[in-house]
């Protein structure tokens, strides 16, 4: 199975879209696929206020595993996870024509109202796994590089 595919299917069992795009790399990366939902569950729907899209913000989990950054004086290994980091936003946006949820949407996810709207127009079930194939494809992009 692929990483889209794997992410497209956690997507359609109901998971947040950071959730899917995590979980689609979960094994390669060291983690159960148990602990990247838990890691990454409060971050679908631009952390439920239309702010950076879930899938962006998985596929961004996605790559600080990949490129680690945990010593504060590995100043090697930090550059190199902020270039990553800032070429997947970069591309993401070039790809879609932004990152954050709001602007994707159409819709401000903090507004009940607009959320009620966002779901009445299926734009979760039709919408959004364009977004988590976009980041899927974007990061993998980028760490196979």
């Amino acid at each position: 199975m692929t990483h889209k595919d794997k992410a497209l299917s956690l997507f359609s069992q109901g998971f947040h879209c950071s959730q899917a795009v995590l979980g689609a790399f979960a094994e390669e990366l060291g983690i159960s696929d148990e602990l990247a939902l838990s890691v990454s569950g409060s971050f679908g729907g631009g952390m439920r206020n239309g702010e950076v899209c879930g899938a962006c913000t998985g596929a961004l989990m996605a790559i600080g595993l990949k490129y680690r950054f945990t010593k504060a004086d590995d100043i090697s290994s930090k550059e190199k996870n902020n270039a990553v980091t800032s070429e997947f936003m970069r591309k993401f946006k070039e790809k879609n024509g932004s990152f954050l949820c709001r602007e994707l949407l159409g819709y401000d996810l903090s507004d009940p109202k607009q959320q009620a709207e966002a779901r009445e127009k299926c734009m979760f079930t039709e919408f959004c796994p364009k977004m988590v194939a976009s980041a899927v494809e974007t990061a993998e992009e980028l760490m196979n590089e």
